[in-house]
């Protein structure tokens, strides 16, 4: 299943499933009425004040591009709109290199040491998304979408940045560290290996927590990164999920399933999610960019998602499954050049962006927003590391090596144990007394 939850025991008679249900939907209404109102008051998702007819009139066109006439609407409770697109009519197929693509229905080979994966998974103990609780799902032979809106535009820079990562240049580092993009106040805090041997995937289980975030143009995410290509040029290839708190990209603070690819080094090409033509989806029950729940909380339930991303080794194309069975979807091998081939770097960690903007260390938070050293139920989690190889086999990554730019602000500590494998706890508060 998607999102697992890890807890102590109880000796009370459960409720039923339907009253347990029910329960938890109007808990979880309420919850989102009281965060927005927090929200509100916090941070001016609403940034932009006057905007030019023609601005306008660009935006409404370029929505209409990649907002497709949906078979049905779905409202989910916490305001997003989720439009079941039939999956023939996805905006990935109109990439100019996907004009006679045949939508592949599955892969040809699953990674070997894994359990089976389905195209659907239609039993209750599917991972949960906020839209999941209206009910409603979308219909067989379309795909969820979370329709944008002219207010998602008019929080970006431009209508060109909507979407995207900003161009990024290589960090000054030490010789043995990988070419992490960081600049413009990306912050990290990392494991990775590579690259003496070609990858051919990766997976790891990752828990999901609701930082919070000082300004709106400033993020937290908690990702796996598939890269090759050159990190100093403009050829970078980059495949990338997981979940992620963007109020520019979502105008909320609530974390959500992205994921996000790119053929030149985020300069012109690719984007987050479905925002333009590239990710092929194939499932109807995930909608990325949606809202990920329940979410772990300090000293208490720890909720976690599993995200594999692999190589077809016939047909080429990149897979994603998210949970332990689910198919998502894939990007096809067509939008790159290296990663038609290979992988040579995986990395797993943490994001920020440190915008400076009152001349201080931002207080957005990565992950739980407490260091390494705090351990289980307060620290953020990757756990059960592992690369697919050129046999198309999953294995336990043996060894890996951390990175954070600036230890005193948010850092990662790994180890490893005959149940959660090759694993690091990860993140911190940023702005603090050592983290000025």
């Amino acid at each position: 299943m998607g999102v697992t939850g890890r807890t102590g025991r109880c000796s009370c008679s459960p409720p039923s499933y339907k009253d347990h249900l029910l329960l938890l939907r109007i808990l979880f209404v309420a919850m989102l009425l009281q965060r927005a109102m927090v929200e509100s008051r916090t941070l001016n998702y609403t940034r932009h004040t006057q905007t030019s007819t023609l601005r306008l009139e660009r935006i409404t066109r370029h929505l209409d591009k990649i907002n497709k006439p949906p078979v049905l609407t779905i409202e989910s409770p916490d305001g997003d709109l989720i439009d079941c697109v039939h999956k023939r009519k996805q905006l990935a197929l109109d990439h100019p290199l996907l004009k006679n693509h045949k939508i592949q229905k599955m892969p040809t080979e699953m990674p070997r040491g894994m359990m089976k994966v389905n195209k659907e998974d239609e039993g209750e103990s599917m991972a949960w998304q906020t839209w999941h609780l209206n009910g409603t799902r979308c219909p067989k032979g379309t795909v969820p979408v979370r329709r944008s809106t002219v207010h998602d535009v008019l929080r970006a820079k431009s209508l060109y940045d909507f979407g995207k990562k900003r161009a990024r240049v290589p960090l000054s580092r030490r010789s043995d560290a990988p070419d992490v993009l960081s600049a413009n106040g990306h912050e990290h805090a990392i494991a990775y290996t590579g690259s003496s041997q070609e990858m051919y995937g990766a997976k790891a289980t990752i828990n999901v927590w609701d930082p919070s975030i000082q300004v709106i143009n400033e993020f937290s995410l908690s990702q796996l990164w598939i890269l090759s290509g050159s990190f100093d040029g403009t050829d970078l290839n980059s495949i990338e999920a997981g979940w992620q708190v963007s109020p520019e990209l979502y105008g909320d603070s609530r974390p959500r399933l992205f994921t996000y690819w790119t053929s030149d080094s985020y300069r012109a090409t690719g984007c987050y999610n479905l925002l333009c033509a590239g990710f092929i989806q194939t499932n109807s029950r995930i909608a990325i960019g949606a809202a990920i729940s329940p979410v772990s909380s300090y000293g208490s339930n720890q909720y976690d998602i599993t995200i594999l991303i692999w190589k077809d080794p016939k047909v080429g194309n990149w897979w994603m499954s998210f949970g332990d069975k689910t198919l998502v979807g894939y990007w096809p091998a067509e939008v790159f050049t290296h990663l038609a081939e290979h992988a040579t770097m995986v990395e797993w960690g943490g994001e920020v962006v440190n915008s400076r903007s009152n001349g201080q260390h931002t207080f957005t938070q990565m992950g739980s927003g407490h260091f390494a050293e705090d351990g289980f139920g307060k620290a953020s989690y990757f756990r059960n590391l592992q690369i697919v190889d050129m046999d198309n086999s999953l294995s336990s990554v043996q060894s890996i090596s951390t990175l954070a730019e600036n230890s005193n602000c948010y850092d990662i500590k790994s180890f490893y144990s005959n149940e959660w494998g090759t694993y690091f706890y990860y993140g911190g508060p940023g702005n603090n007394p050592q983290c000025p």
